[in-house]
Parts: C-alpha cells; structure tokens; sequence
C-alpha cells in the first residue's frame, strides 16, 4: 500500500539521487578503509533513513511495507554496508519493540532509533545456535525485580556500533524449545558486555559484524518485551518474517545494478570488431538476468501489499526471500561472465558485488530454511 504516490514519488526520487551521487561515489573508499564515513552518516540522519520504518509518533516516517521495499530497491542499487548500517533500526532491532514492547519501551527507544542518535543490534544467533534457533542457550536469570544474562552471541549485525541490543534469552530452562525463550532491551553501556572483534568477513566491507558476550549482565525486568516471559521468540519469528521481505527487496536492487553494469560493459566491449553485446550468447545471459530480476521484485511486491493487507505472508515471504537472494547471485555470476577478465578485477563495481550478495543466502534464514517454511507451511493448509 503506498498511502501518498506523490509523496513517495518524491521521496524515492530523493533517495535515488542521494545513492547516485553520495553513496556509489564512495563504494571503494567504504570497501578499502572498512568504515562509512562519517559525513555519509550525518547525511542519512538528516534524510530520516534511521527512522524509515518506525512510526510517525515516535519521529520516524512510518512507511508501509510496499513503500519500504520501493525504498529498499533504491538502497540495494550501492554497497551493502550502507543500507545495513541503517537496516538494523529499521528491521531487526526495532521492530521487536514496536511489535511487542510496552507503551514505556516504545517511547524510550524508539524516538531514538528513528533520529539515528542511536543504533540497535538484534542478538539471536549463537555459536552452537544459528539455523535451530530455538535450541539457544543464552540464559535469563530472575533474581528479585532483576534478571541476570549470561551468554554468547555471534555474527550480531552493528554491534561494535550498538546503543541497544534486543536479546533472546532462556528465561525458563524447564521449557525446551522455543517457549522458553523471552526477549530483553539492553544497553550496550551495562556492565558484563564484551564487545569481540569484528569479523573478517568475504565481503560486505563497511557492515561490521562481532561477537556479544554477556557476563553476569543484570537488567531490570522492565527490559522485559512486553514485559511477559516465553514470547520472546514469536517476537523474533515475527522480526524475521518482515525482514526476510526487505532482504529480498534489496537482493532485486542489487541485481538491477549488476545488470545494468553488465550491459553497459557489454555495449563499450569491442571484440571481433564489434560490440560483445551483439553477440547471441552475451544478450542469452542478459535477457535471463533480465527476466529473472522482474519475476523477483513482482514477488516482493506482491507479498508486501499482502502483508499491507493484513494477510499471513509466511510463505510469500520466505518464497520472496529464497527466489530473490538467489536469484542475485545468479545474476552477479553472470555479470563476472559477461565482464570476462575484468570481471574478476577489482576495479570493477561488479567483482566486489559478486563477494557482497552471497551473504544474502544465508541471513534471516538460509535459502535451506526457507524450502523448510514454504513446504511445512503447504502442509500444513493441506491437512486444515
């Protein structure tokens, strides 16, 4: 649903520009120095870009879910780094607290989150916990009006930056499985957190992922997600499931940027006398990546205005989420192809792509993941 097309148009088209002549212009400074600059930041504060998703209440701009994969397409069209610097106030760790956290929780975090004064990282995976989620065992203590968490968590997205964590803890250790578990809003200033250090990761330079380690950290139960033990990981599923739909949005524009790098090699690239575009087996892989770039974002956009809708969107969005992220790499490997030699050269925007969105496979579930939803899911309308 767009509530305002001239609204949005207006908005797009100032996002468009802002990542045409502010972001890509930077893309090899971000992927050398591993750092967004710091200006670039200030630019997206003053953009509202922290605050896309939160509502207008709270300082954010509140958009919609078909708004904010349009959005997303814009963002993915530039390096990575720059959208997950932002995405995590946008999604995974603000979401669980507007989904679920009380009017109190709402009201401390999320003006903060929307102006970008802070940012949030959102603590599920562990070392022995990445796709069996539910089998964490980060725990949460009760010890009077306090609870007490102790634990490890890896791959936390912005966690060398983050103000606030959303952390999954076992609060009952009786309950096994995903009841057990409860969902708390912590400060990166208490005392008992270990920052470790950053990932050297294959690519997405700039998007800095750590280890958190929690040693005897209390927090008051007021941290508590809505304040109500074992609901902490529907609260997750709930973050993943949004999620997953503007992961895919930004793996459609990603492979819209590889594309159309591609074709403008394709059409200066003079071999046998001519353009390489011109040859058969070149346009083969372009009209491929070209169809296969439209059938992804008709899918995002289509689970989005069902989510608007108010539908149950489990499985379009896992189906989104899965076809998308692999759908860009397929593209990226074509465009390396079509590049040649110079694919593979790091002078050129589409080496680094080709490193930068195989990420997209794997987090907020793993394509693996994904073909277990859709199918359970299946199952599960055939035998109501």
């Amino acid at each position: 649903m767009i509530r305002d097309q001239e609204t949005m148009q207006i908005l797009l088209d100032s996002i468009r520009s802002f990542v045409k002549e502010e972001l890509i212009p930077r893309e090899e400074e971000v992927a050398e120095s591993d750092e967004i600059p710091e200006d670039i930041v200030s630019q997206m504060r003053d953009m509202g870009l922290f605050g896309l998703t939160i509502p207008e209440e709270f300082g954010g701009l509140g958009v919609t879910m078909e708004e904010e994969v349009n959005i997303a397409f814009e963002l993915g069209r530039t390096s990575p780094a720059f959208r997950s610097f932002i995405g995590t106030n946008n999604g995974i760790g603000s979401i669980g607290i507007l989904l679920d956290g009380t009017s109190a929780q709402k009201a401390d975090y999320l003006p903060k989150l929307a102006s970008g004064e802070i940012l949030s990282a959102f603590c599920l995976t562990e070392p022995d916990s990445g796709t069996d989620a539910a089998s964490l065992r980060t725990t949460a203590v009760r010890d009077g009006n306090d609870y007490i968490i102790n634990g490890t968590k890896r791959y936390i997205t912005n966690a060398p930056h983050a103000g606030i964590f959303t952390v999954m803890a076992r609060t009952n250790p009786e309950i096994k499985g995903a009841k057990g578990i409860s969902a708390f809003i912590v400060g990166a200033d208490v005392q008992g957190i270990t920052i470790g250090k950053r990932d050297k990761k294959m690519g997405q330079k700039g998007a800095h992922t750590a280890d958190v380690i929690f040693d005897n950290v209390r927090v008051p139960a007021s941290a508590l997600i809505g304040e109500q033990e074992g609901v902490g990981f529907k609260t997750a599923m709930k973050v993943l499931d949004k999620g997953r739909l503007h992961i895919a949005a930004i793996a459609v524009g990603a492979a819209e940027r590889v594309l159309e790098d591609s074709l403008r090699y394709a059409m200066e690239r003079k071999q046998f006398g001519q353009a390489i575009a011109d040859f058969q087996l070149i346009q083969g892989m372009l009209a491929d990546s070209k169809a296969e770039v439209y059938a992804a974002k008709c899918m995002v956009l289509d689970a989005a205005r069902k989510r608007d809708d108010g539908l149950n969107v489990s499985t379009e969005a896992s189906c989104a989420k899965m076809f998308a992220t692999e759908m860009c790499s397929r593209v990226a490997d074509r465009g390396v192809q079509i590049h040649g030699g110079a694919g593979y050269i790091s002078e050129y925007a589409v080496e680094r792509f080709y490193r930068d969105v195989r990420l997209f496979r794997l987090y907020e579930g793993t394509t693996q993941i994904q073909q277990v939803i859709i199918a359970r899911n299946m199952i599960r309308e055939a035998q109501a």
